[in-house]
């Protein structure tokens, strides 16, 4: 099992930047992809962005493409999510999960095997 915190949640207004930080440990050997998700009061747990093991490979919902960035560091463990221009509907928890699965990329949520408690992202208009 791998152990997933994260960090740098807060409130900022409109327009403004938070870079989120996941800091993984146990079998973190084992992870693959790591993703972001978010999900805000009365709606789905929505897929945000997700990066394969070597940091070459990325994908982004529409909604966050060209302002959010994802990368990871293999060596401290950790996966980062730049956020900029942030608009009053990312407000959300934001969730950094693990897939273990080899090679694959998903979207999914369901495919995803370890997740973190989540931190809360607030915008404020």
């Amino acid at each position: 099992q791998v152990q997933l915190v994260e960090s740098g949640g807060g409130l900022v207004q409109a327009g403004g930047s938070l870079r989120l930080s996941c800091a993984a440990s146990g079998r973190t050997f084992s992870v693959n992809t790591m993703g972001w998700f978010r999900q805000s009061p009365g709606k789905e747990r929505e897929f945000v962005a997700c990066i394969n093991w070597n940091g070459k490979i990325t994908d982004y919902a529409d909604s966050v493409k060209g302002r959010f960035t994802i990368s990871r560091d293999n060596a401290k463990n950790t996966v980062y999510l730049q956020m900029n221009s942030l608009k009053p509907e990312d407000t959300a928890v934001y969730y950094c999960a693990a897939d273990r699965a080899p090679i694959r990329m998903t979207v999914m949520a369901t495919s995803y095997d370890d997740w973190g408690q989540g931190t809360q992202v607030t915008v404020s208009s």
